[in-house]
């Protein structure tokens, strides 16, 4: 009841659930008590009790439970007080053993990080280059991957529209260690800000700059114009030759990596759509769930799949 409904409910709540629980049991034992008779035997004419039901000429017999169905609801109605006697189920009343889901999950983990904390201990000790080299500690740090980092990253860690592909070279805020480290512990907020101030015909221009950055298909002219706006409002973050400011997770713009291009979308689309409208970003710090010895295993994990041959 407390995830349902807080750390506790108010005492109107805890009796109304109390009320509501304990009443439907009670009336549910008079129900089964009160319709509770004898076996029947015929009269000297050798008619019975019927209910009065009557199909096709086929009488309902007015007969009690079979004495077996009859105690079977009687050891449920048992059964459930005795539970709520004992586990939570009762309002604010947390039963006799003091069991929660809460307090059963944390001893769980608890046992867990008694079990395997030496073996964590032992992988912590080693570099980050060379534990990306140890198949055993990959496997045990790929499945912490995938049931903490595959719902953005996808299971093969090729990312997706918004999310980065960890298997490429192309590294926003840096693919050292010690910068895979930092992104896993502390997480990341990246913020693009529109510039739809600048005007159609500018973001046309400035776009087609963007393209001529990475050598792709563009248009001369609106490029050569555009550069003159990309100095002027686009250099503080990614810097006078475009190749980006890993420090603020400011992409480089030369290479032929994009973030958010969507399937089928032209890379132009794309660069016009984050000129209008801006992007935000957002990486949650992952060592307060895993802990920081796994924060360590998985960025070894993730340093070694863009360096598998």
């Amino acid at each position: 009841m407390n995830n349902l409904w807080g750390d506790s409910l108010s005492s109107f709540w805890s009796a109304w659930i109390i009320v509501i629980t304990l009443g439907t049991i009670a009336f549910s034992g008079w129900i089964l008590f009160a319709n509770r008779k004898t076996d029947k035997v015929p009269d000297a004419e050798g008619n019975v009790d019927t209910t009065g039901h009557a199909a096709d000429g086929i009488e309902e017999y007015d007969n009690p439970l079979p004495r077996w169905w009859f105690m079977l609801f009687v050891a449920t109605i048992v059964f459930s007080l005795g539970y709520l006697a004992l586990y939570p189920g009762l309002g604010n009343f947390r039963g006799i053993l003091g069991w929660s889901q809460e307090g059963q999950w944390e001893e769980e983990v608890a046992q867990a990080e008694q079990r395997y904390a030496s073996i964590f201990a032992q992988f912590q000790e080693v570099p980050i280059p060379e534990l990306s080299q140890d198949s055993e500690a990959m496997r045990v740090a790929e499945r912490i991957f995938q049931n903490n980092c595959a719902v953005c990253h996808g299971a093969n860690a090729q990312g997706g529209y918004g999310f980065p592909n960890l298997t490429d070279e192309a590294w926003m805020y840096g693919g050292e260690p010690e910068n895979i480290v930092t992104t896993i512990t502390n997480g990341r907020n990246g913020l693009m800000p529109s510039w739809q101030q600048l005007g159609a015909t500018n973001i046309e221009n400035l776009t087609q700059h963007v393209l001529s950055l990475s050598g792709l298909e563009h248009d001369a002219d609106a490029a050569s114009q555009g550069q003159a706006i990309f100095s002027a409002s686009c250099v503080a973050c990614h810097g006078p030759d475009a190749t980006g400011n890993q420090a603020l997770g400011a992409p480089n713009l030369t290479d032929d990596y994009w973030l958010y291009q969507a399937p089928g979308q032209s890379v132009a689309d794309s660069v016009r759509q984050t000129l209008r409208n801006g992007r935000n970003g957002h990486m949650p710090a992952q060592a307060a769930y895993i802990g920081e010895d796994r924060v360590h295993l998985v960025a070894a994990y993730v340093y070694g799949l863009s360096r598998r041959d």
